[in-house]
């Protein structure tokens, strides 16, 4: 079988290529992608080539496809497998295999599968790991965004206080406590917003900072402070771009005392020590933010680490578990990941978007691998309707939901965009 997909060949060398995939092993699976959300790790990837630890050393030679957010439908399944997959079923992958004691990850190390393309060879290797995972629900890309869902409960697990008078930790954020999510409204800031207001070990009190003013009105207008009132969160935004004294206000908003739990969003040196700053005593910062920089550096107050106890973590991902609750909570309505979502595009939109990725504004970038479609803003949607009845359509729906993608906007674009 043939299939189109966008494959690394080395630093910055990404091509939209067509070519067969091999015939299928009885431990393998053929499965149809649907769609794949552009991750800046693939970005990372794409600038790296084979420096990057995850993407083989003679992709020159043997390319593998790049993506690994993503979500389809088997098509077939080897005798091995057959007791646990069939053919029809929706899946979502966890490319983290690190219990397999690898880096190899789909979407960066293998030639036979990738979020970005029409169709795929699942090896082994992925059910062995256990991160195959059958998914239920009708919309697609719930299941593409589950894996950076599945980053953001990585991080909230992650974070962990001592238990006074001991040398136990407790894991997760401080239940009832004082938490500050900095930099916090792009794409995954929002998904942290979203699990931090309806997961089950909530804050009592949270603060959100940027320094973009539209990014902070969007995403007080979904996540209001009034509906995290009815979680019984008291929730504050601040621009800390228009504060004399950022980490002082910061301290203020928390009656001096400081954060229990800070997770940074950005790989910027003054957020990281802005962050430590303001931490409370035991607290936990989280940095978040993979920066591409392999110094990237920040000072941390070690006189607060001996004697107030503060300590930070840092994340990369998330794990099968992780992923299964997040595909949980989107099922029972409690987390809604196309809120993340502020742009969509074909196949044919991968190379040049995961190339630019740092410099398109917006949150997240959905693919839909069987289209050919460029890269389109949602809001940017009712101008290019003017003269293309398509986008008219597409406008019309997203309107309807404030510019949020949706099961109705997903089955428009399978239903009328052009096949690529």
């Amino acid at each position: 079988m043939k299939t189109k997909a966008v494959r690394i060949h080395g630093k910055k060398d990404l091509r939209l290529e067509e070519f067969e995939l091999p015939e299928l092993k009885d431990d393998e699976i053929l499965a149809h992608v649907i769609s794949d959300s552009i991750c800046m790790s693939s970005y990372k990837a794409s600038l790296q080539g084979s420096d990057h630890k995850r993407v083989p050393n003679d992709v020159d030679i043997n390319p593998t496809i790049i993506g690994h957010e993503f979500s389809g439908i088997i098509m077939e399944v080897g005798k091995k497998w057959q007791h646990k997959f069939k053919a029809g079923q929706k899946f979502s992958i966890q490319p983290a295999m690190s219990q397999t004691g690898t880096l190899d990850a789909p979407g960066y190390s293998f030639r036979y599968i990738g979020g970005d393309a029409t169709y795929v060879v699942i090896p082994s290797i992925v059910m062995e790991a256990d991160c195959l995972l059958p998914y239920d629900g009708e919309a697609f890309f719930p299941a593409s965004l589950s894996e950076p869902m599945s980053c953001i409960v990585g991080t909230f697990h992650a974070i962990y206080h001592t238990t006074p008078g001991t040398y136990k930790h407790e894991m997760g954020i401080r239940k009832g406590g004082k938490m500050a999510i900095l930099a916090g409204v792009g794409p995954m800031g929002l998904g942290a917003i979203d699990y931090a207001l309806h997961q089950e070990r909530k804050p009592s009190f949270l603060v959100v900072t940027d320094i973009d003013d539209n990014r902070l009105a969007r995403a007080s207008s979904i996540f209001t402070p009034e509906k995290a009132e009815n979680e019984g969160i008291k929730l504050i935004y601040v621009n800390t771009a228009k504060v004399n004294d950022p980490v002082k206000h910061l301290r203020d908003l928390s009656d001096g005392t400081g954060y229990d739990d800070v997770i940074v969003f950005a790989p910027v040196k003054s957020v990281v020590e802005q962050g430590d700053a303001i931490l409370g005593f035991e607290g936990c910062l989280n940095f978040f933010a993979g920066p591409t920089d392999t110094e990237f550096k920040a000072e941390f107050n070690f006189y607060n680490v001996h004697y107030a106890f503060t300590h930070i973590v840092g994340t990369s991902g998330g794990n099968t578990d992780d992923m299964r609750e997040s595909l949980k909570l989107m099922s029972e309505g409690k987390i809604n990941p196309a809120v993340m979502i502020t742009h969509v595009g074909g196949l044919d939109a991968v190379v040049d978007t995961t190339l630019n990725l740092p410099h398109i504004p917006g949150g997240k970038k959905l693919i839909y691998t069987n289209i050919s479609m460029p890269l389109v803003a949602l809001r940017d949607l009712g101008e290019l309707g003017k003269n293309d009845p398509f986008y008219a359509g597409l406008y019309e729906i997203v309107t309807k939901n404030d510019f949020i993608w949706s099961l109705e906007a997903e089955k428009y674009l399978l239903t009328n965009a052009k096949p690529i």
